[in-house]
C-alpha cells in the first residue's frame, strides 16, 4: 500500500471518482439542547432503527469540479494497492467562490476523504488525512476545515481523534434537500500549527 499525490486534472479525477464513498449508518449523534440551546449542546449517540448505506459520492461528482472551480490550488492524494486506487483525499485552498473557504487565504478544506469499504480498518484513512494536513501546512495555511454529518458517527470520532475541534453545528444546513433534509451539519477545524513536525 502506498500513497501518492497526483494532479487534480481530468485523468486524476476520473480515477478518484471510481473509489466508492460509502457510509454505513447504524448510529446517529442526536443533539440535546436544554433551554433551546442556552443550556448548551450535548450529543447523544444512539442506534438507528433500520441501518442503511449512504453513498456520499452521489452528492458531489469530482468530474464536475473543473467546470466549477480553478483547481490550481487543490491537492489530490490516492492510496493504491497493486496499482488500483482504493482510497483518496482531496484538499482545496485559495480558490475563489468556494464557500467553505470563507474567503480566507489561510484556510484549507478537506473536500472529501474516501476509502473503499473492502479496505476499512487498515489505517488508510489516517494516512490520507495526514497527507492532506501536511500538504495544507506546507502551503502556509493555518487551519484545515472539514464537513461531516451527525449520521456519520465514525467520521465524527475519527476527526475528533485526529485533533480537529467541532467549530459549528448547523441543524438546518440541508433543509429542503431530498433524503438528507434532517441531517445535521458538523464543521470541524484542525489547527495545522499544532501538528507534530515531520520526522519528530
Amino acid at each position: 500500500m502506498h500513497i501518492e499525490q497526483i494532479r487534480a486534472d481530468r485523468a486524476g479525477l476520473e480515477e478518484y471518482a471510481r473509489i466508492p464513498m460509502l457510509v454505513w449508518v447504524d448510529q446517529v449523534l442526536r443533539p440535546e439542547m436544554p433551554q433551546n440551546g442556552l443550556g448548551g449542546i450535548r450529543f447523544v449517540q444512539e442506534a438507528v432503527a433500520r441501518p442503511y448505506w449512504k453513498d456520499l459520492g452521489a452528492y458531489d461528482n469530482p468530474l464536475q469540479l473543473p467546470g466549477r472551480f480553478d483547481l490550481s490550488n487543490w491537492a489530490l492524494f490516492l492510496a493504491r494497492d497493486g496499482g488500483r486506487a482504493v482510497g483518496g483525499a482531496m484538499v482545496a485552498a485559495r480558490t475563489p467562490n468556494v464557500h467553505m473557504l470563507e474567503e480566507r487565504d489561510d484556510l484549507a478544506v478537506l473536500w472529501d476523504l474516501r476509502v473503499d469499504s473492502a479496505y476499512w480498518g487498515r489505517g488508510i484513512g489516517s494516512m490520507l488525512f495526514a497527507e492532506a494536513a501536511n500538504w495544507s501546512r506546507q502551503q502556509g495555511l493555518l487551519e484545515m476545515k472539514i464537513e461531516s454529518q451527525n449520521n456519520n458517527v465514525r467520521a465524527a470520532h475519527f476527526y475528533a481523534k485526529k485533533g480537529a475541534v467541532l467549530g459549528a453545528i448547523n441543524t438546518r444546513a440541508y433543509r429542503g434537500e431530498p433524503d438528507i433534509g434532517k441531517e445535521i451539519q458538523l464543521i470541524w477545524y484542525l489547527d495545522l500549527a499544532a501538528l507534530p513536525q515531520a520526522g519528530t
